[in-house]
């Protein structure tokens, strides 16, 4: 599987080192305003499940998707309390979309199961149980820190069950591609064989990322969501 995220790790050396970059720009007191009023978000788990664990044997075979997920929430825990001593303050969380619903879940283990595979959304919502519990503790735990949890598992569902209600044609295969690995700008592009020409009506743009279209339609869904850390 084609995937090339930068580890948590990595992010926050990067981080640090654009916080070094603003200070000798802005001056540590002006710099340290910046860091603590700016917002931060995450996105925690989609590659993790389908990317790696759902593919991975040894993952699969080791863990229930249960353990599996306790573990990626540990880590959250801790890159958000990482994040929180560097001086972040207001920080966003997407939780998990419907796993079943995206087109590289189909393609890959939708043959026993018409639409939707129901086991993976099961998995998503137990994870998302547990990202807005351990989101919670967090902000009790930490002072000053405003943590929301953006609910896009129920917005996507809503948008691939219902396509014609927000104007969507396709909602099961993505604009690019069969639905397996094109996730990457070579695999997938507008002058890619097989590409669409109208990516507007699709809900997805690739085999796990959504359209355009269907982001503008998420983020109209969320905003309301994110005002409490303004």
């Amino acid at each position: 599987m084609v995937n090339h995220a930068i580890t948590l790790t990595q992010q926050l050396e990067y981080f640090k080192e654009y916080q070094a970059k603003l200070a000798k720009v802005a001056g540590s007191t002006k710099s340290a305003s910046i860091t603590k009023d700016a917002l931060y978000v995450l996105s925690a788990g989609s590659g993790d499940f389908l990317q790696n664990y759902y593919v991975n044997p040894l993952l699969n075979h080791a863990y229930t998707p249960d353990q599996y997920g306790s573990f990626l929430i540990d880590t959250f825990t801790n890159f958000v309390k990482n994040l929180y001593g560097l001086g972040a303050r207001k920080i966003g969380v997407t939780s998990l979309p419907p796993l079943g619903c995206v087109p590289l879940a189909r393609a890959l283990f939708g043959y026993h199961e018409k639409g939707c595979i129901s086991r993976f959304n099961t998995d998503a919502q137990q994870f998302n149980k547990k990202l807005n519990a351990a989101a919670a503790n967090l902000q009790k735990q930490h002072p000053g820190l405003k943590i929301v949890v953006f609910d896009i598992f129920k917005a996507l569902y809503d948008i691939v069950k219902s396509p014609s209600n927000y104007g969507f044609v396709e909602a099961t295969k993505g604009c690019c591609g069969t639905g397996t690995v094109e996730t990457t700008a070579f695999l997938c592009n507008p002058k890619a064989p097989g590409t669409c020409s109208n990516a507007s009506q699709y809900v997805f743009w690739d085999s796990v990322h959504p359209s355009q279209a269907a982001n503008q339609v998420l983020a109209d869904a969320l905003i309301v969501q994110g005002i409490a850390l303004i």
